[in-house]
């Protein structure tokens, strides 16, 4: 059962506890698997998991251990990394752990990957942030060969690997689909010229340069797959779901413009972003995600918009931090029931 006939539908989980709503780690965690097997029984297509460290809310610091634990209760929804950031991991370890999470999923597992950007996420493992480019690369290489090889050499800046052999190898041959997620120019257009699949949020031009870049590496657009990313929350009506949803997506603004104004970064428009009160939220102009908060007819009409203006196959929810998991689960089903009949 799927929910939509052209559409992967998915819902995106970080495990996030913030202190406005803790509660033990042990009942968010049990929580937030609880309604990854209610997203599967409402014909949701893919589960995504999401990572950072040293977060003060639990921001999931650990994805594949989750992604284990979910193959462990889920029999057909996909699980998918958005994203890894595989600067901070040991490319042949993951390669490794990605490849027996494919066979314990029986082949369900998508790989999508990022290089980070967080400051203290770097400092905190001690990696040198200005090396997180190269280590992309070479991971990229190594987690490729060591997939979709019998035994696999290695020569590079960061990585000096000998006649390594990785048994078992995943289930999805040659090797699980690879996904990267950019938010610039230059690393969109890694994407496409490597052939991976494109992470986005809903930038009609950088899904333009994704797709020139796919062109110029000769390689086909009608197998290119897309995701894009909405935050978004379904109530009985408008109102509703902003006086539910807003709070909580205050603390996720505030929390991510905090990590990328102390990333500066080359090119990030976010320098000093003020993130408007919660009771501004509604009529403010959008700070880094515009949501789609609303009835099911308002939430089905803003996602058609973007479907319409970005190339999407592939759509995810992302699970707002710290929501009662009573009112997460009437949203996911209103999703499921009224919003995803109206989509393109």
């Amino acid at each position: 059962m799927s929910l939509h006939p052209r559409l992967d539908l998915g819902l995106m989980f970080s495990f996030r506890n913030p202190a406005a709503w803790r509660r033990p780690f042990t009942e968010t965690y049990r929580n937030e698997l609880a309604l990854i097997e209610d997203a599967e029984r409402l014909g949701y297509d893919t589960i995504w998991l999401t990572e950072h460290h040293f977060a003060d809310d639990g921001y999931s610091p650990s994805i594949i251990p989750l992604a284990a634990a979910i193959a462990a209760r889920t029999e057909r929804v996909r699980i998918g990394f958005n994203l890894l950031l595989l600067p901070l991991h040991n490319a042949v370890r993951m390669a490794e752990d990605i490849a027996t999470l494919d066979v314990l999923s029986g082949g369900r597992i998508d790989v999508g990957l990022g290089q980070g950007y967080a400051r203290h996420e770097f400092e905190g493992f001690g990696v040198d942030r200005a090396v997180r480019l190269g280590l992309f690369r070479e991971g990229l290489d190594v987690l490729k060969g060591l997939w979709t090889n019998d035994t696999f050499s290695y020569s590079g800046k960061h990585y000096d690997i000998k006649d390594a052999r990785l048994v078992p190898k995943p289930v999805q041959q040659p090797m699980p689909p690879l996904w990267i997620g950019a938010t610039s120019e230059p690393g969109v257009r890694r994407a496409g010229l490597r052939g991976a699949n494109l992470l986005g949020l809903t930038n009609p031009k950088l899904q333009q340069v994704y797709e020139q870049a796919r062109t110029e590496a000769g390689l086909p657009l009608d197998t290119a797959k897309s995701l894009q990313l909405h935050w978004g929350h379904v109530a009985d009506s408008d109102d509703q779901a902003w006086e539910e949803a807003a709070p909580h997506f205050h603390h996720l603004l505030s929390v991510y413009a905090q990590w990328i104004v102390e990333a500066e970064d080359p090119g990030n428009t976010v320098r000093n972003a003020v993130i408007p009160p919660v009771e501004e939220l509604r009529t403010s102009r959008p700070v880094l995600f515009k949501p789609v908060f609303g009835a099911p007819a308002a939430v089905a009409e803003s996602l058609n918009r973007s479907i319409g203006a970005v190339h999407t196959t592939h759509l995810a929810l992302g699970m707002l931090p710290g929501m009662d998991p009573a009112v997460a689960r009437g949203s996911m089903e209103r999703f499921a029931r009224s919003v995803a009949p109206l989509l393109a």
